[in-house]
């Protein structure tokens, strides 16, 4: 046992400094873990955010990895030292670079949080800056792929033609094969021109109607009055015809219509719609001075349209805002059934003439 121990006290020696040298690294990466922890609590206690554990698994994992890799120089060849001396670099590089993109894009995102928390409390639009945050993000984390490629010789050619321009316009015409560009594109038009912003209530068609929760690289999310969020790519948006209710002005025009059948009275029932319009509380009085000394009502109404069994009449009502009259609509709609039915004003359904014929 002496004599082994004599012949292999280096490697033993080695062997002990490695596994004590990792433990003490493990040790050292969790006592900075909790000491992190408690800054963060103090520093930004309204922060959610798990990279602080994410990054201990990562530090954890490397020690581990490299104390194996210095294990392996008691049992290999020494000429074989300097392919192991060689991969250890290689790990310890990644390993660096990981944690820096990680940290720098952790770091950027909670910057970038805190100025939208800030403008958002100082009613200003934080558009810009909710899409710029995905910017900077996604770029930190490609810079970080570039910069892990160049650790592999075989690699070091594509990253050396990323970061140069002949790169960047062939990761620009793959991007743009997958769509990625034009919705990337498309969210930079969001930004500049401003057709809307976060908050507005967008409507871009009669099922996707909502108030803008956020912006994208790749999309536009909103919220519909269900609570469903709805993802639009930002090239389909741009493309479509869109109402803004929070751009200008925020009153609205609601166009209210309703069948009558023939035999009903096209006076009574323009009253009668005017009537329950006019009485409800969200109403909006859109008339000018001049309108008003000349008697015209608050709602106008109208016969528009002589259908095969009914004759439509519509009434426009003005609303503060959108959803006023959506309210307004739907309470309308109720009241003046309630008052057709008592007034003798009847509303069309189909009828069918059945003709029987018998066999001869």
């Amino acid at each position: 046992m002496e004599e082994f121990i004599l012949t292999y006290k280096a490697s033993i020696y080695w062997i002990i400094g490695v596994i004590i040298t990792v433990i003490i690294l493990r040790g050292v990466t969790n006592l900075f873990y909790k000491w992190a922890v408690r800054k963060k609590k103090q520093l930004l206690p309204d922060e959610n955010s798990n990279i602080l554990n994410v990054l201990k698994r990562i530090l954890k994992a490397l020690w581990l990895v490299l104390g194996i890799i210095a294990l392996s120089f008691v049992v290999v060849d020494r000429e074989k030292d300097e392919i192991i001396l060689r991969n250890f670099n290689i790990v310890l590089y990644l390993g660096a670079i990981t944690i820096f993109a990680i940290v720098a894009a952790a770091g950027i995102n909670i910057w970038f949080k805190r100025k939208v928390a800030h403008k958002i409390a100082s009613n200003e639009d934080p558009t810009a800056y909710k899409y710029l945050r995905y910017v900077a993000v996604f770029s930190i984390y490609f810079l970080g792929i570039i910069l892990a490629l160049l650790a592999f010789p075989s690699m070091r050619g594509i990253a050396h033609t990323a970061l140069g321009g002949a790169g960047v316009i062939a990761i620009i015409a793959g991007i743009a094969s997958q769509e990625a560009l034009a919705n990337i594109i498309g969210g930079f038009f969001i930004i500049i021109f401003k057709p809307f912003k976060i908050g507005d209530l967008i409507k871009v068609t009669d099922t996707m109607v909502g108030r803008v929760t956020d912006i994208t690289l790749r999309h536009t999310v909103i919220r519909n009055f269900e609570y469903k969020m709805i993802v639009i790519p930002n090239s389909i948006i741009n493309k479509e015809k869109l109402i803004n209710y929070d751009l200008g002005e925020l009153k609205c025009c609601e166009r209210i219509e309703i069948g009558i059948s023939y035999d009903s009275d096209i006076d009574l029932a323009k009253k009668i719609m005017q009537e329950e319009c006019e009485k409800h509380p969200l109403i909006l009085d859109n008339r000018t001075e001049l309108e008003i000394q000349e008697g015209n009502p608050i709602v106008k109404t109208a016969l528009i349209k002589l259908d095969d069994s009914s004759m439509t009449i519509r009434a426009w009502t003005w609303e503060q805002n959108y959803s006023d009259s959506f309210q307004l609509k739907i309470d309308v709609l109720e009241s003046i059934k309630k008052r057709f039915d008592e007034e003798g004003i009847e509303i069309p359904f189909p009828h069918r003439t059945l003709v029987m014929k018998e066999e001869k």
